[in-house]
């Protein structure tokens, strides 16, 4: 099994170069990072995982920017995003970051995206909370019109272009593109129409949801070979990592904290056991 790792990266921890050398020099398969571009003060959304909001969250760099430097030190180290919060972009520049990041990185980006939960932040973005997810979709074909091999144009319900020159594209015409959220038959017949597999965080309850979505993605003519499905933000434990692997699963990203380079090496070397696994 891959085992890569994600990081809320800030102005007060390791450095994205940093990072990245040390994992791909321990043999880590992966550096993932998160995104959100503010956090407005005045907030009556609760953060989903109880409790105060860790401060993390309003401090964290711009993972395409990160991921840029992160790339530019590395030669094998995938790269990708867990999740980009599609509906908060606008499409047109987004397509550009993707496939100029997995062009000089040698096609090693993976688009992780998701849906938000700071009703606040998405607000300020112009986002429509309770159709968010149908404007992530709509973002995502007009990426993949941008990056077609001859100029393509798209209309859709929430945004459109003219058939246009643009460089560069990704290899094959698209990202790996994995979509992250809890388990539910909306969010997994999302992931069969136009994603390739399902980025679940934590990685609860996979045994029970992993034949769902299954079925639900064979259901929509896809290959059962090529669903992805990468657990993300796992605290691991040789027990977890084990059940992983029995389920067929492939790679997963364990969670490193928002911390700085001494503490960062500290768990890199706690993790490092699991690489031999």
């Amino acid at each position: 099994m891959r085992l890569s790792t994600t990081i809320f990266l800030t102005d007060r921890t390791v450095t994205p170069v940093r990072l990245a050398r040390e994992l791909e020099q321990r043999g880590f398969a992966g550096l993932y990072l998160p995104e959100h571009t503010h956090i407005p003060v005045e907030r009556s959304t609760p953060w989903p995982m109880g409790g105060e909001l860790p401060a993390e969250y309003g401090r964290t760099l711009d993972p395409f920017v990160a991921l840029g430097q992160a790339a530019a030190v590395t030669e094998t180290l995938a790269l990708g995003t867990g999740v980009t919060l599609i509906a908060q972009h606008d499409p047109i520049g987004l397509a550009k970051q993707i496939a100029t990041l997995d062009h000089l990185s040698g096609s090693r980006f993976t688009l992780g995206l998701g849906f938000g939960w700071n009703k606040e932040e998405a607000a300020d973005h112009g986002v429509e909370w309770t159709r968010r997810r149908e404007q992530g979709r709509d973002r995502v074909a007009l990426m993949r019109a941008l990056w077609a091999a001859a100029p393509t144009s798209y209309e859709g319900e929430f945004g459109s272009v003219r058939a246009s020159e643009a460089h560069p594209k990704p290899r094959g015409g698209s990202v790996r593109t994995l979509i992250g959220g809890a388990a539910g038959p909306k969010l997994f017949g999302h992931i069969a129409e136009y994603a390739d597999g399902w980025m679940p965080i934590g990685g609860r309850g996979l045994g029970e949801s992993m034949p769902v979505l299954r079925q639900v993605w064979q259901d929509a003519g896809r290959d059962p070979a090529s669903l992805h499905v990468v657990p993300y933000a796992v605290l691991p434990t040789p027990g977890k990592l084990a059940h992983y692997a029995e389920l067929g699963i492939e790679e997963a990203v364990l969670q490193l904290p928002s911390a700085d380079e001494a503490s960062i090496l500290k768990v890199l070397d706690e993790y490092a056991p699991y690489l031999a696994t």
